[in-house]
């Protein structure tokens, strides 16, 4: 949230709140004068009350920036580092994998063979017996 339209916004209240103030008060002149002044005092409290936190506000940001800024990068390289180490550790079971993927197409193969050679020896006999 961008501070000067806040303020703008804050003001303009503010100013607008004391005109209705004035139009529409059934006190007396001595009365709505302490009034305004305390009015006047208590805003200014408030609004130093908002510049400060504001303050706080902008560094807890800046603060907060230079976190980021300092840890990304010790963030980035430890991710590396997890993702290498994971890499290394399943090397040996992907080979194996593929070791294991290999054979079972193999044993496949075989049986495609076999179911093959199996339906052809079925077929020869009974074509004989149809001639």
């Amino acid at each position: 949230m961008k501070a000067k339209p806040f303020l703008f916004g804050l003001s303009a209240g503010i100013v607008g709140g004391t005109i209705a103030v004035l139009f529409s008060t059934p006190q007396s002149g001595q009365q709505l004068r302490a009034n305004l002044r305390a009015n006047v005092a208590g805003t200014k409290d408030k609004l130093l009350d908002v510049k400060q936190q504001a303050g706080t506000v902008k560094q807890s940001v800046n603060s907060l920036s230079n976190e980021i800024k300092n840890n990304i990068p010790l963030i980035i390289n430890n991710l590396k580092q997890t993702i290498t180490t994971f890499t290394e550790e399943i090397e040996p079971s992907k080979n194996n994998l593929q070791q294991e993927i290999e054979a079972l197409q193999n044993s496949l193969n075989e049986i495609e063979k076999n179911v093959a050679q199996f339906t052809e020896k079925k077929k020869k006999p009974q074509e004989k017996v149809n001639d």
